[in-house]
């Protein structure tokens, strides 16, 4: 058997193993593209203005209306602004209580909820992470990301015309519908169309489930943290906290707070800045100290160095808001593509099969 035949066989084979997997990884990848503004669109109401008093004030009654209960951090949703997720715990169960920035309770989900309450879209998000299983669904998606990534490039070798083909093979005319000839000519079509790009695309998520293989590689600057400090008093509240670490950066946008706790002495403020390459979750940071509302310490998104600055685009890279509202529908159309060459691909094998 010739290597090209053997390269086929195993190409086909690997394909029709990991058909049903792939499908799913594709068409969640597809439908989370938008996921912030699906779930903000769930729950009436529009933008709002932050008024950090408001928030700190929802944040007390909800911790002292449920004996044992902490909000241990709040992120803005994504989709409308000035929406924030409280994350509670509580000794009867964690939950996630949507806000708005004037303080106002819209809706609050517990975390086990998998369908009702925008339960279902967060559902679709853990799938395409990690398929609801923790660490081990994430090597799972990530191992199975590898082999697509070699697929792709196989199947891109496969196709590759020969010289003076080109032109036929990427414009294909008079292709009879229906046949095993029009599912391999399409195929082979749309791979070399789109293989590039899907290959950029799965390789930014298969690093995102390695982060911690490609930081020790690319070796980007240490994040700045202040230096440990007992939990003490906290004496400053979420308002002035939060205040103190936006004026270090007038222009930027609250992403994220994670609140003091037994283990921390300080507020983790995660700021967007303008220029940043991400859409939401910003990764320019400060610690606040709990105890007088003194700046521990801060991490500038903007001058991070491009070995930085690689490990936080991989994300917005991957989703595909690095290129805003156009870089979002292309990933969304690479995701499209992928579900497209998966079925093309399962019809050619079947018309050959039947020969």
């Amino acid at each position: 058997m010739s290597l090209r035949k053997s390269a086929l066989r195993f190409h086909r084979w690997i394909s029709l193993g990991c058909l049903a997997f792939w499908f799913v990884q594709a068409l969640t990848g597809v439908l989370i593209v938008f996921h912030w503004e699906i779930d903000d669109a769930l729950v009436p109401g529009g933008a709002t203005r932050v008024d950090l008093a408001a928030i700190e004030s929802r944040i007390a009654s909800l911790e002292s209306g449920r004996a044992g209960a902490t909000v241990g951090s709040l992120w803005e949703t994504g989709g409308k602004p000035g929406r924030f997720d409280l994350y509670l715990d509580a000794p009867e169960g964690s939950s996630v209580v949507l806000i708005d920035g004037t303080g106002s309770e819209l809706r609050e989900r517990s975390d086990d909820e998998i369908f009702a309450d925008g339960g279902w879209v967060n559902s679709l998000v853990v799938i395409h992470h990690n398929l609801m299983g923790g660490d081990t669904g994430s090597w799972i998606v990530g191992l199975s990301g590898l082999v697509l990534l070699s697929n792709i490039a196989l199947g891109l070798i496969l196709a590759w015309p020969r010289r003076g083909q080109w032109r036929r093979v990427l414009f294909p005319r008079q292709v009879k519908a229906g046949t095993a000839s029009a599912s391999y000519t399409w195929h082979r079509t749309l791979g070399l169309w789109c293989a590039v790009p899907a290959l950029m695309t799965v390789s930014a998520g298969v690093m995102l489930v390695f982060s911690g293989a490609v930081e020790s590689i690319v070796q980007p600057s240490t994040l700045a943290t202040p230096a440990s400090a007992d939990a003490g008093s906290q004496d400053v509240g979420f308002a002035k906290a939060v205040a103190s670490a936006m004026d270090a950066y007038p222009a930027a946008r609250l992403s994220g707070v994670s609140l003091p706790s037994a283990d921390s002495a300080f507020y983790r403020v995660r700021l967007l800045q303008p220029g940043e390459s991400r859409r939401v979750y910003g990764t320019t940071t400060v610690y606040v100290r709990a105890a007088n509302g003194e700046i521990a310490a801060r991490q500038d998104a903007l001058s991070d160095g491009p070995a930085r600055s690689f490990v936080d685009g991989l994300f917005p890279f991957h989703t595909g808001e690095m290129g805003g509202t156009l870089g979002r529908l292309a990933v969304m159309a690479t995701g499209l593509w992928l579900l497209v060459m998966i079925v093309l691909g399962f019809t050619l094998w079947r018309r050959r099969s039947k020969r």
